[in-house]
């Protein structure tokens, strides 16, 4: 049995849906945080059980019998997000899970500027000292993160935040065919992964004049002061630890860290990875051009 967690999130949604191509619904198991969530999966016959990374005890079982379980790491932040992926990771390997992976990212580094990129870090690093066979896909940025830009941008002609640099935007759909492709390949993507992600970089410049061609529409890219953008970003309603959250973005990418490319992804998923301008174009498609 294959267990996912997080099946109803973006990722994990997208990856069990694919695995019930491939796979009978009785060789498939979700953990959820609340199972009502993934009831419409457990008509489909897909075993759903409740795991929740802050209660460790939980994810006994619903890790029960998994032969692989793919830990998509915890939208947690703060201090206990390091030690929810472990716990999970911890869980896995006590089940008696034969292989355990985990969605991690393309800059995961203990030096980050971005904080999600230190718990990806320290769960790579628990993952290989566990003892059991894993991997640890290395996916690139979401791409999905650009909607939140686009939206003011529509609104106000201007892509006004931080300096920034090159992102390797990677669409979900194909993070989720390369898990699926890891989860049902045996050998495939053994340990840490090369970087998966799509074949560009672009900055928010970059994307502010694909925007405008998708468009016919003139976006602006205004660069705001680090401390001004945080103020102003309080202001407007937004807490000030998510701001300075967000910031720590902007800080990873102007050094760079955000701007790798590989050609692993496209590899594995047999096929061109999604461009960022068909991203933009799904962002676009709810939204009235004006």
């Amino acid at each position: 049995m294959i267990v996912v967690t997080g099946a109803t999130g973006q990722l994990g949604s997208r990856i069990v849906e694919r695995l019930l191509e491939r796979l009978p619904a009785a060789e498939l198991g979700v953990s959820v945080t609340d199972p009502r969530s993934a009831a419409a999966l457990a008509d489909r016959g897909v075993r759903v059980r409740r795991g929740d990374f802050t209660d460790p005890a939980t994810l006994a079982t619903a890790f029960e019998g998994a032969d692989q379980v793919l830990v998509v790491s915890a939208s947690i932040r703060g201090p206990q997000a390091a030690g929810a992926n472990v716990a999970a990771v911890q869980a896995a390997v006590a089940a008696g899970a034969r292989r355990v992976l985990y969605t991690s990212h393309q800059a995961a580094s203990p030096d980050s500027l971005f904080a999600p990129q230190l718990v990806h870090a320290a769960t790579e690093q628990h993952l290989a000292q566990a003892g059991t066979p894993f991997t640890a896909l290395r996916n690139g940025f979401y791409a999905s993160t650009l909607g939140w830009y686009v939206g003011d941008a529509m609104t106000t002609g201007r892509f006004a935040l931080p300096a920034d640099g090159p992102v390797s935007w990677t669409a979900h759909d194909d993070l989720a065919d390369a898990a699926v492709a890891a989860l049902t390949t045996d050998g495939l993507l053994d340990g840490v992964t090369a970087p998966l992600t799509a074949p560009e970089a672009l900055d928010l410049a970059d994307v502010a004049a694909m925007l405008g061609e998708l468009t016919g529409r003139r976006f602006e890219r205004v660069v705001v002061d680090d401390d001004a953008w945080v103020a102003g970003a309080v202001a407007a309603g937004m807490p000030a630890p998510a701001a300075e959250f967000t910031l720590g973005m902007f800080r990873a990418s102007r050094r760079g860290e955000f701007a790798v490319t590989d050609p692993t992804l496209e590899r594995v998923i047999g096929r061109p990875a999604t461009r960022v301008a068909t991203v933009l174009e799904g962002l676009l498609a709810d939204r009235p051009v004006r």
